[in-house]
């Protein structure tokens, strides 16, 4: 793959970081992103922007990153061991969104690309490239209609691109946003997909475009309509007891936080999607016909939503 590519991606990546944190900041009203670059010692680096105790968003994190290396960590050829070896370059943003309000959602976005070049043994090889991403929506308290619309802009993104795409990269969500050890979903879900090259590349991109392009719309007006929600205690130590799914997924599961780690990228930027405060208890479960227990039964059950 020609390297000219590799800066259309980036330029998009880019502006996508600074329209997300402006948007985000907008909709805060208090706080603001501080930025931190970022080099790597092996190659490459990035722009980390944290948004931290505001009147919205307790913490928010959005990163890009840009590494390239002499050869692709293993939780990036777990699946494709024949890429064993080779140079590789990975670009990509990655949010997480961490909100004060337990009526409102946290969210997770990324958008990412990733070039296999030629091996340093054998120069003849041909590079392999390939996308992914997707979103997914993690509510405390769940509201139908907000589900609806998250799916529903969700499938804007997918529509252009063929009537299976949603349907396909939306059950992908479903099973990988799972924790398996409590057997059950991380949230309502969204759309993930991976290893995207069976188009040619100018549709792939544009794929991966109007994902990034659909995060705020599905994600603001949720935000918008629950911010100034009345809670309790009650809900805000339900809130963190629940942000502690959110934790266990991350590091046991997570291909990006493996990768990130696994590549020697900045701990600190990978390991910002982790809340700022979260319990735990031992085998608690909710009151049974209680609003707790409704996340349960009703969000926490993958469903067609639209």
């Amino acid at each position: 793959m020609p390297q000219q590519y590799i800066e259309p991606v980036k330029n998009y990546l880019l502006a996508l970081q600074d329209r997300i944190c402006t948007e985000l900041a907008n909709e805060d009203g208090f706080a603001a992103f501080q930025e931190e670059q970022w080099q790597r010692e092996n190659g490459g680096g990035g722009r980390s922007r944290v948004l931290s105790n505001g009147a919205v968003f307790e913490q928010a994190g959005v990163n890009f990153s840009h590494v390239y290396g002499e050869t692709l960590p293993a939780a990036a050829t777990a699946k494709r061991p024949e890429l064993a070896g080779r140079r590789f370059q990975a670009m990509g943003v990655s949010l997480v969104i961490h909100p004060l309000n337990p009526y409102v959602p946290t969210s997770h976005a990324n958008v990412r690309f990733f070039l296999a070049e030629s091996s340093p043994d054998s120069e003849k090889s041909s590079p392999i490239w390939w996308f992914g991403g997707g979103f997914d929506l993690t509510p405390y308290y769940g509201f139908e209609e907000d589900a609806v619309h998250w799916h529903r802009t969700t499938k804007a993104a997918c529509d252009p691109f063929g009537e299976e795409v949603y349907v396909r990269y939306k059950a992908w969500c479903d099973k990988y946003f799972f924790l398996k050890h409590r057997n059950e979903p991380r949230g309502v879900g969204g759309l993930f997909f991976d290893d995207l090259n069976q188009w040619d590349f100018d549709t792939c991109f544009a794929f991966m475009q109007s994902v990034g392009d659909h995060y705020l719309p599905a994600y603001l007006p949720i935000v918008s309509k629950r911010k100034a929600t009345p809670y309790t205690e009650r809900e805000r130590d339900f809130q963190l007891y629940r942000r502690g799914r959110y934790v266990e997924f991350n590091l046991v599961y997570d291909r990006g936080t493996l990768f990130g780690l696994q590549s020697g990228g900045r701990t600190e930027s990978i390991l910002m999607s982790l809340p700022p405060l979260v319990k735990w208890r031992y085998n608690w479960q909710p009151e049974p016909g209680s609003p707790e227990a409704r996340l349960y039964d009703v969000f926490l059950k993958p469903k067609a939503w639209v």
